[in-house]
């Protein structure tokens, strides 16, 4: 009996059919429209408990993985943080298919290939995410530690570990004021069926989409703005992550007016992530 031998140097095409048969996969896209809508409602709380903590009415400054452990304390908590989990999930898979199968055709230009690598990195970040939520549901879960800490002292520990965050913190830096170009141009419009929305939602759609893009694109600028800090006292204690950020920007001149702002944006963001999961065009639909 003849044994077949199947070609080994076209694996990278194969992963791409297979990415590319997932995205037209009608599961798939339930799953990622379940996964903008929990990403939305992560972001949508975040900013809800800074605004009611920057006007005094309770609330906290936190971070997406405190959110969940805020989700988990609900009634029916468990039970809604596992869905949220599984939308996680969803929408880390999307992810995943848009930087192998390239749905939106973005290309494999040096642009092209630079945004599919960001897609395949937010997707690790919200595996991650979602991975949290798990063990949150079951029990597990540890926030003892601090992950940007932790990762920010192994690069300090490495040759030229100082440059190394140093460009991660311009990096980030960079990747905010990014966001505040993409929220004046606006064209993640393009992602969204316009086409089945009323001229009233396509307006909200676009302010809320702007107004969360901002407050994202703020956060991104003091993080970075924390890890340049990092680099230059070789202290990984600098370093902050979203709540930091947060708890930084409440302690500047009109600091709750400011924490407010920025929190009135994460809450648009979120909303804007929401109205992504009914409108995005997804799959098929976004060629």
């Amino acid at each position: 009996m003849k044994r077949r031998h199947l070609p080994t140097g076209n694996a990278g095409q194969q992963a791409e059919q297979v990415a590319k048969r997932a995205a037209a996969n009608p599961w798939i896209e339930r799953l990622a429209r379940l996964g903008f809508a929990a990403k939305g409602l992560v972001y949508a709380l975040v900013g809800l408990l800074a605004a009611q903590a920057a006007f005094g009415t309770g609330g906290k400054k936190t971070d997406t993985q405190g959110v969940l452990q805020t989700i988990v304390t609900q009634p029916f908590g468990q039970v809604l943080l596992s869905l949220v989990a599984i939308g996680l999930f969803g929408y880390a898979l999307w992810r995943l298919v848009e930087a192998v199968a390239d749905p939106e055709h973005k290309g494999t230009d040096p642009k092209g290939l630079l945004q599919r690598c960001s897609y395949a990195g937010n997707g690790l970040i919200y595996a991650s995410l979602a991975l949290t939520a798990v063990q949150i549901v079951l029990g597990a879960s540890d926030r003892s530690g601090n992950a940007s800490q932790d990762w920010t002292a192994r690069l300090l520990a490495q040759p030229f570990g100082q440059w190394l965050v140093g460009i991660v913190g311009a990096l980030v830096i960079g990747l905010g004021f990014y966001q505040f170009y993409e929220a004046y141009r606006a064209k993640f419009r393009q992602t969204l069926k316009l086409h089945e929305m009323s001229e009233a939602e396509q307006t909200w759609t676009l302010r809320l989409g702007r107004l969360g893009l901002t407050a994202r694109g703020v956060v991104f600028v003091v993080i970075g703005f924390f890890l340049l800090q990092a680099a230059r006292q070789s202290n990984p204690k600098q370093v902050k992550g979203l709540s930091g950020a947060l708890e930084s920007l409440a302690q500047q001149p009109y600091g709750s007016w400011v924490l407010g702002l920025v929190a009135i944006g994460l809450i648009a963001y979120g909303l804007y992530y929401i109205v992504q999961a009914r409108y995005r065009r997804i799959g098929s639909a976004s060629s």
